[in-house]
């Protein structure tokens, strides 16, 4: 087993972001009152023993977590090896690919979309497309993830070249309509668009919803949390019987304090109450009947006045999901992975 992680020290030592890691060992040498040779050690440590990445030890908190519960974390190498069985590659293209899953997903988008192709080979098109979309256009690399690679701009005309110029600069091969959020969300953060990640698990032919929290932007364009090294949005975990937060909000920047009111709205975070709950939950559900040859799925669901769309599903969804609210589901992946 020792020999089988050794395999992923130089992946971790060429992907970690180094200057994350000095940061945060500071921070917590400081904090816990601990020499860097000891935490160092607990760093060796977890990689050998659970398989973590070195920002996983500061990512789950494990410096305030007794070492008996460590093993609760499904760590990155443990999650690559899940995900990898859960979702096989040979399946994944229809997540992986923002234009093959609008195509068929497009009865939950909620939102018009077209493709450079299009804009560019039909111009008639082109305009109505762009006299429909309202005030701003949110443009995309259809393989982009983790929030790269997406741009949201206002629409300079109804000139399709202008946004076709855009687009071919910057690498961009999909347009959408911009979402209009629910008006609770606007209040609570009018900067982005802010979406809710559930995960669901896939099982003997139905569907269960394992986890979810709401993406808060903080004067940010887009809502997703590696924004500014980790510290500029921050997530707030949801009750998944009730829709309401229950925890205050937590930035995956392990230096900064949790949230208890939005930094800029002011706004209470812990009794948030999300709208059309029991919409966004029947819309991953169903969704995620639709392909059942990836098990384990992270969608980005939001909020309108009139209810639940589906923005992108996940085929490698960050184990950072799990952050916001501070607590692992190794156990429970453990018994989903013996099904299969």
């Amino acid at each position: 087993m020792i020999i089988k992680r050794l395999i992923y020290i130089p992946y971790y030592l060429i992907r970690t972001k180094w200057n994350l890691f000095f940061r945060y060992s500071g921070f917590v040498k400081k904090k816990k009152k601990i020499s860097y040779f000891r935490l160092y050690k607990d760093v060796i440590y977890t990689m050998l023993k659970h398989n973590a990445s070195p920002l996983d030890y500061f990512s789950f908190r494990f410096y305030d977590l007794p070492e008996e519960e460590w093993d609760n974390y499904p760590c990155t190498g443990f999650m690559y090896e899940y995900q990898l069985k859960m979702n096989p590659k040979d399946q994944r293209m229809v997540l992986h690919d923002k234009i093959n899953f609008l195509t068929l997903f497009n009865d939950f988008s909620g939102r018009k979309w077209t493709t450079l192709a299009t804009l560019k080979s039909n111009k008639q098109f082109a305009i109505q497309f762009l006299r429909e979309a309202g005030e701003k256009l949110v443009l995309k690399n259809s393989t982009g993830g983790a929030g790269k690679q997406v741009e949201v701009i206002a629409i300079p005309s109804d000139i399709p070249e202008s946004v076709i110029k855009i687009m071919e600069a910057n690498h961009f091969d999909l347009a959408e309509h911009y979402v209009v959020q629910h008006d609770a969300l606007m209040k609570l953060s009018p900067s982005a668009l802010n979406t809710i990640r559930i995960v669901t698990q896939y099982l003997d032919g139905r569907a269960i919803i394992l986890l979810a929290f709401l993406r808060i932007s903080v004067n940010s364009s887009v809502d997703n949390l590696s924004v500014g090294h980790y510290g500029v949005n921050f997530g707030a975990a949801i009750d998944i019987e009730t829709g309401v937060i229950y925890g205050p909000g937590v930035y995956l920047d392990i230096t900064k304090p949790d949230v208890y009111y939005h930094p800029v709205t002011h706004t209470p975070i812990i009794g948030f109450e999300i709208p059309h709950w029991g919409k966004c939950k029947e819309i991953v559900i169903k969704a995620a009947m639709l392909t059942p040859g990836n098990r384990s799925i992270g969608w980005d669901v939001a909020v309108t006045n009139e209810g639940a769309v589906l923005i992108e599903g996940n085929h490698n969804w960050n184990l950072l999901s799990m952050s916001p609210g501070q607590r692992g589901y190794k156990k429970e992946f453990l018994q989903y992975s013996s099904m299969i």
